[in-house]
Parts: structure tokens; sequence; C-alpha cells
């Protein structure tokens, strides 16, 4: 039976998975990864992930999460029996997000990493949210809980991350691609990309949904992420 691991994104922790836990195969041995806490660069994260969690993995991923899954297949594809990837992004940096993420570690080691988590917490969730503040509360206190220096060493490891996509076809699990249909931070047609880049993909969107899916709409991601799961367990 393969160890399920879930492995957040950005500055997140085992909270940004609470509601799916119910709706997990009870069957399955589930486990938070720390790994993006404790390395810092996207490959070293995948190696801790393999050394952490031995054996056979499905491997569900959010946001960069799921950058960290896809790296963890393409250092050992045998090992791998399923992968979820949630809003996340096959490509390497751009010019453009690489300056911005510059910019953004400059304020952080300055202090200000609340400032700037706050006035961005927005682009997380779909335009319509934008009034629902226990939510983005929620969002801000996560993020900022990880620390400055988290922030500061997660974002330079996306800015350094390999180019995923030479490796996706080469794939044999089953994969999982969900989306929101409004992620403003990830954009849709990565996920696109990604699911037309597998043979096996499952491409899936959540509608009115931003790039937080499993805190903005955890009921949508639990219907699709359970059956999958479960599918897999009984699969030949």
């Amino acid at each position: 039976m393969p160890s399920l691991v879930l492995l957040p994104g950005l500055a997140c922790d085992e909270r940004l998975w609470e509601a799916q836990r119910p709706a997990l195969p009870p069957a399955l041995d589930v486990r938070v990864s720390d790994a993006h806490m404790r390395c810092d660069r996207i490959e070293t994260m995948a190696a801790a992930v393999l050394a952490d969690h031995p054996g056979s993995l499905i491997l569900c991923g959010a946001s960069m999460g799921g950058m960290v899954a896809m790296e963890v297949a393409r250092q050992a594809p045998a090992r791998i029996a399923g992968l979820a990837l949630l809003g996340t992004n096959a490509r390497a940096e751009t010019p453009e997000m690489f300056e911005l993420r510059r910019s953004a570690i400059e304020l952080f080691e300055n202090g200000e990493a609340r400032d700037v988590i706050e006035l961005n917490a927005g682009f997380a969730f779909h335009s319509s949210r934008g009034g629902d503040a226990p939510l983005l509360r929620r969002y801000v206190e996560l993020v900022l809980d990880a620390g400055a220096a988290q922030l500061v060493r997660q974002n330079r490891a996306l800015m350094a991350r390999p180019d995923a996509r030479p490796h996706l076809p080469s794939l044999r699990c089953p994969v999982l691609v969900m989306c929101g249909d409004g992620d403003r931070l990830t954009p849709p047609e990565c996920s696109s990309e990604i699911a037309g880049l597998v043979p096996q993909a499952e491409l899936v969107w959540v509608p009115q949904c931003g790039h937080m899916l499993t805190m903005e709409r955890p009921e949508l991601v639990n219907a699709t992420l359970g059956p999958w799961l479960q599918r897999l367990l009984v699969a030949p």
C-alpha cells in the first residue's frame, strides 16, 4: 500500500490540508511533508521527501508542493504510484516573476513581510472573494507564521526551480491536475500544459476558485480528490 504524502505550497504547512483530511481514504497512510521548510532548492526538497518517506508514494502537491512532486517523480519515477497536482506550474521562473520575487525578498528582509502579504493576499483567491475577510485573514496568518526567513528561502527556491516539462511525457503513473478557473497566481494555462504533456492526466477545473483551492473550495476539491485516490487503491 503506498503512502500518501501531502506537499504544502509556499510558506504553508499541514493547515493547508485540514479540510481534506476527512475525505481521504482511511486505508492510506497520510503524511504531510515539511521538506520545503528544511531545504533551499526544489531538487533538495524532492530528495528529502524520498528520504523521509520510503516505499511507494502517492504525492499530492499544491502550488510549490506540486513542483516538488514533479521533481520527486523525475528523481524516482518507479516509486510514484500517482500524482495530484493542484494549482501548479511546470515551467521555470519567468524573468518578470523573478524580478517580482527579488523585490519581495528585499521587503521581507527589511521586516515588511506583513505589509507585503496583506497587500497581495487577495490575489491568492478568486476575484469574487475580496470581501471574505475571515478567509483572507486565515491565509495571511498561515503564511506569516512561516516567518520572513522561510519566505525568503522558499521564494529563492522558486526563482531557481528547474523546468519540469521535459520529463512529464515519460510519467507512467495516473496524474490528477486541478486548477481554479480564476487562478491569478498560476494561470490555468499552466495546468492545461501539464495535462497535455502527461499521458495519463485527468484535468479538472474548479469553478469560481482562485489559487488556494484547498482553502477556497474544499468541498469541490474533496469531491474529486477522494474518489481519485480511492480508484488508485483498487486499480491493478
